[in-house]
């Protein structure tokens, strides 16, 4: 059976929503453009944006912690540079990130999402280059939909695979395959990548992202069922190119 690109996805801001894209052009040595570019940055964070540096997690707004977040609904648009964020099809904030008087209003809004004794608000952070991502190397994610779908089977309920908030999904390799994968080069569209580790999981899986409620308990159920907290791999692109949604992925 072809292995098959079928949803691709980027997050303008950490822990914010996903972006269906239908193409995109991969660059060697980045990520997929715009993924995680943005962050909102807890008060005291270390941030530098004149030196950016990866950091933990921890020191910015995400599901793993901040649950409510899946409540929202956001879009990015790059041409305006203009943030979207409603809740329940009601618009709720319509911003530039490139004004003050924009990022002002964007760190307002999300002021409450650090709890009742905040002292300030969030810092929207960006440095251009840059990526929010939990890894400290620049790739690409990806989820086999099979694995998905034998976790549904253990936990006796359909698991979201935007849970896992992957770049590539793909069908076509039979469940927990990709493991196989580690230290290899696939082709992808006109892409090449290595496939340079797996994903650990965190709490952040543990919210629906449809309803913002922590209702699973995924990285304790891959454990129980499994013996690992993985689903997914993180890949490098090492050649640029072209990568749309049905373009099939080779195994080298």
């Amino acid at each position: 059976m072809p292995i098959i690109v079928e949803h691709i996805y980027r997050y303008p801001i950490k822990g914010l929503s996903p972006e269906p894209l239908q193409t995109v052009n991969l660059e060697a040595g980045e990520c997929l453009p715009g993924d995680r570019a943005y962050a909102l940055a807890r008060p005291g964070a270390p941030f530098d944006a004149s030196k950016p540096a990866h950091l933990p997690k921890t020191h910015f707004l995400m599901l793993m912690r901040d649950e409510a977040l899946a409540s929202l609904d956001t879009a990015f648009d790059d041409a305006t540079k203009t943030l979207l964020i409603s809740e329940g099809g009601v618009t709720r904030l319509e911003a530039s990130v490139e004004s003050d008087e924009g990022r002002a209003a964007i760190t307002a809004f999300f002021k409450p999402f650090l709890g009742s004794g905040a002292a300030s608000a969030p810092d929207l952070a960006h440095a251009p280059g840059h990526t929010f991502s939990d890894k400290p190397a620049k790739v690409v994610s990806l989820i086999n939909l099979a694995s998905v779908d034998a976790l549904s089977k253990v936990v006796g309920r359909t698991v979201d695979p935007l849970r896992f908030r992957a770049n590539i999904y793909f069908q076509g390799a039979p469940a927990w395959a990709e493991f196989e994968w580690l230290g290899r080069n696939l082709t992808v569209g006109d892409c090449a990548l290595e496939v340079i580790d797996r994903i650990p999981r965190c709490a952040a899986t543990d919210v629906d992202p449809q309803t913002a409620r922590r209702d699973m308990h995924i990285p304790k159920t891959l454990m129980d069922s499994y013996g690992h907290m993985d689903m997914g791999l993180y890949a490098r692109v090492s050649d640029g190119g072209a990568l749309e949604i049905g373009d099939l992925i080779e195994v080298d």
